[in-house]
């Protein structure tokens, strides 16, 4: 196990491994990011091995149609860890991420919030493999990853989570189906990673708790959160 010095020796060999030849663009993107957040040596070097197994997996694979350094540390990684600006999540003990694809924004908020139990919702199996393949390697603890389509896990998940996440997976009408009284989830906060030509329908504004707003790279963009209202 590395001591703290030969980590971050560690962590510079291989951040100058990842950003060879890259343009100082791409090396302000990362410098950035890792300022915005606080980053530790230890979350540093989860994100870039997390990086560089993403985009080699998806030579092999249709994992994620952004596939560049610039835009996975910025459109992925700083577009997930936005939802700690909005929430307080060291308040939280356990988090689902439905729709999770690659990992996003699951495996970015379990990085920064290593305490949280992850449950990542995905279908496709090959991505399901990559994903707890990421978890070893990274060496994430308390990660499940589960293949059910969401309504079948509805109909048969019993545990409460704090909070249920989604970034551009189910629409915001499907994803209320946590909301229904039979549902263990119906007491958990939603929270969409809206568009900015989303608006809520009457159906789903019912359910609307607050919005908030936050900038990736000058790029305006907003979290919005559901709860359920009814108080049963």
């Amino acid at each position: 196990m590395l001591n703290n010095v030969n980590l971050l020796i560690f962590i510079m060999i291989k951040t100058k491994m990842l950003l060879q030849n890259k343009t100082e663009q791409e090396n302000r993107v990362w410098g950035s990011f890792v300022g915005r957040f606080s980053l530790t040596a230890k979350q540093q070097e989860q994100f870039l091995s997390y990086l560089a197994y993403l985009i080699q997996e998806n030579q092999k694979f249709n994992i994620t149609a952004i596939t560049d350094f610039e835009s996975i540390v910025g459109d992925h990684f700083t577009d997930a860890l936005a939802l700690s600006e909005k929430m307080d999540l060291t308040a939280c003990t356990s988090l689902i991420d439905v729709g999770t694809g690659g990992g996003l924004p699951g495996i970015p908020l379990k990085i920064m919030y290593p305490h949280l139990q992850i449950l990542l919702i995905e279908v496709n199996q090959k991505k399901v493999t990559f994903l707890e393949e990421v978890a070893v390697r990274l060496g994430l603890e308390d990660v499940e990853v589960c293949d059910l389509d969401w309504r079948s896990f509805l109909r048969g998940y019993d545990q409460t989570p704090d909070v249920v996440i989604a970034r551009a997976s189910l629409s915001v009408e499907e994803l209320q189906r946590m909301f229904k009284g039979s549902s263990a989830l119906k007491h958990s906060t939603l929270v969409y990673w809206a568009s900015k030509y989303w608006n809520a329908t009457q159906r789903e504004a019912q359910f609307l708790d607050r919005e908030e707003s936050y900038s990736v790279d000058h790029k305006l963009r907003r979290l919005v959160f559901f709860k359920d209202k009814s108080g049963e």
